[in-house]
């Protein structure tokens, strides 16, 4: 439309606003309408409103498509469109029917898609490592096929930076003149200009591999692609209400998602996709993969619907309806973090101000938690909250860094975990790292991470300034805490003492939060839930990795094909865990 991006044409996403008066199409996430819809229940400011992707029954766009549903019957005249490569289109329509607009304005309308043929190859036998097996397939690509870039999907980032390492190390044993390889990652956790390099034109005489999670599949199209190669699988959120432990767990694919990755190979020309498993296997693949509502932790979603004034979840119109189990169990952690009452109602101020904050539950509690005065420490919250929502992506290293990586995460360590450590990460970036890119380079830090988790900061202070919520003295810095290293230290008017003291309340505030994701450290290392019965280690990159510990919190799970990992660790006290969260513990007995 030849305008400037925020006039005509904007977009919102999560902590990103890039709108004005004058905007007329507005691009947001489906999190972002349901944050509108709190504030304008019809979204009346809306004419037209069109869901993209819809195949991939998020929870945001599962409730969002309910609610539309919802609206529909207070305004007709509202255009929805739902759009998606993949669609059941059917099962849609048929939602749809029966608003009091009627049965014949329920269109369906297919546009045949543009692709050339695509060659596909499956394997003879199954591969026991399908990160090797992908990055041998794309070298062998690399040196035996026509021009064109790979697209090779695999489950994560860790899994992609294996990936970039072993490819980088075999693009070193090509001969001088031949063709480079340039390995470039892709993921959500990369800010949108680490996105954007996968679709600049790579250098000449140089063949971009992208290495990606299914967020290629059909969220973006990439220019240049001829061959993709498919690991077969995708880390997909399971929630297991019986021990109420919510996993990223990689499962194998379904046939509409092998289906899409495929037809990203003949968007421009012929193609070929790599299918890194068997025929029989193949066949053998869900049609379609479970919606998130039927498998997630639903705290979040419960607690939004609750804000946005519907009180009978049960009764509410989803597409599909999720046990029943998962609810009780939605319940039990709101109820135990004092978000909603004996009656399932929104607590005053505290569910409402949770229920409006862009952050999980546990987060906003401990956030809200952190203004009172037995705990006095809103400017740290404030900064792991930031740097948690960064999903990891702090710290990078280049080919052969990997130790002086370790190095330099070592110098802002701290005796009592993750979160802490963050904390002196974000202050020293303030301090420092802002005014100078090359601190961050040599500290191993992501500079356009760690100037996004300054934004975030910024937002969420400016949410609790709206909720109500007194806020500290912008002028008093966030504390350090001290570090094994020197380097990094207490902030200078802070004795010994203090900083002890200050460093606890940071501790039992987040557990006011993390109170149902905490551990018992067995006599092996390894961790046991406190409610009992699962096995988890601490993540390699996890600074509580082989540290000793007897009670910690944990952000989040990753569960690999061996063993479930607990990441973002922090060490806490039993007592703690009775004080913040024995009513939760009560609940589930």
């Amino acid at each position: 439309m030849k305008c400037q991006l925020g006039d005509a044409v904007g977009y919102s996403i999560r902590f990103e606003d890039v709108t004005s008066a004058k905007t007329r199409i507005k691009f947001l996430t489906d999190g972002m309408l349901l944050r509108e819809a709190l504030v304008d229940p019809l979204l009346s400011r809306y004419s037209v409103i069109m869901v993209d992707e819809a195949h991939e029954r998020s929870l945001s766009s599962d409730i969002l498509v309910g609610l539309l549903k919802k609206i529909m019957k207070r305004r007709p005249e509202l255009k929805i469109i739902i759009s998606s490569a993949t669609l059941d289109a059917d099962r849609f329509a048929e939602f749809f029917k029966g608003t009091d607009s009627s049965d014949e304005h329920v269109r369906i309308v297919s546009i045949e898609g543009r692709s050339h043929p695509v060659d596909i190859m499956f394997l003879d036998q199954p591969t026991d490592n399908y990160v090797e097996q992908a990055v041998q397939t794309a070298f062998k690509i690399h040196q035996q096929e026509a021009p064109g870039d790979i697209l090779v999907f695999l489950t994560g980032r860790d899994e992609i930076e294996t990936s970039m390492e072993q490819l980088s190390d075999l693009a070193a044993t090509l001969p001088p003149q031949s063709q480079a390889i340039q390995p470039l990652p892709l993921y959500a956790g990369l800010s949108t200009d680490e996105q954007m390099y996968v679709f600049s034109e790579a250098a000449e005489n140089t063949r971009k591999v992208i290495l990606s999670t299914n967020i290629a599949e059909a969220s973006v199209t990439i220019p240049g692609i001829v061959y993709v190669i498919d690991c077969g699988f995708v880390k997909l959120r399971s929630f297991n209400p019986e021990t109420n432990i919510e996993t990223l767990t990689a499962f194998p694919t379904s046939k509409a998602s092998a289906i899409q990755r495929t037809g990203r190979a003949g968007r421009t020309r012929p193609g070929k996709c790599f299918r890194l498993y068997t025929q029989q296997a193949y066949r053998s693949l869900p049609d379609t993969t479970a919606p998130e509502i039927q498998r997630s932790n639903l705290a979040p979603i419960v607690l939004q619907l609750k804000a946005l004034g519907i009180d009978n979840i049960v009764r509410f119109d989803f597409l599909s309806p999720p046990p029943s189990q998962l609810l009780v169990r939605a319940f039990d952690l709101l109820y135990s973090l004092g978000a909603v009452d004996d009656y399932a109602k929104l607590t005053i101020p505290l569910g409402t101000r949770m229920s409006e904050l862009s952050i999980p539950p546990m987060m906003a509690k401990s956030l809200l938690a952190s203004s009172d005065p037995k705990f006095a420490c809103q400017a740290e919250i404030l900064s792991i909250a930031a740097m948690t929502s960064l999903q990891g992506n702090i710290w990078f290293h280049h080919s052969g860094e990997k130790k002086a990586m370790e190095l330099s995460r070592r110098k802002f360590a701290v005796e009592e975990g993750d979160h802490l450590t963050y904390l002196n990460v974000y202050q020293a970036f303030v301090t420092k790292g802002r005014k100078e890119a090359k601190w961050c380079h040599e500290n191993h830090l992501n500079f356009q991470s760690m100037t996004r988790a300054v934004s975030i900061r910024n937002q969420l202070r400016r949410y609790l300034e709206r909720l109500g919520v007194k806020i500290e003295d912008p002028s008093l810095v966030p504390s350090t805490v001290p570090s094994h290293h020197s380097g990094v230290g207490t902030n200078g008017a802070l004795s010994q003492a203090s900083s002890r003291d200050r460093t606890l309340n940071i501790l039992k505030c987040l557990t006011t939060g993390f109170f149902s994701h905490a551990a018992k450290m067995q006599p092996d290392g390894s961790f046991k839930t406190v409610s009992g019965g699962v096995t988890m280690h601490a993540h390699p990159t996890s600074l509580m990795f082989n540290r000793k510990a007897d009670y910690v919190v944990f952000h989040e799970l990753l569960e690999s094909r061996e063993k479930i990992f607990i990441k973002d660790i922090s060490k806490v006290e039993k007592s703690w865990l009775v004080d913040y969260g024995g009513g939760f513990y009560m609940l589930k007995s």
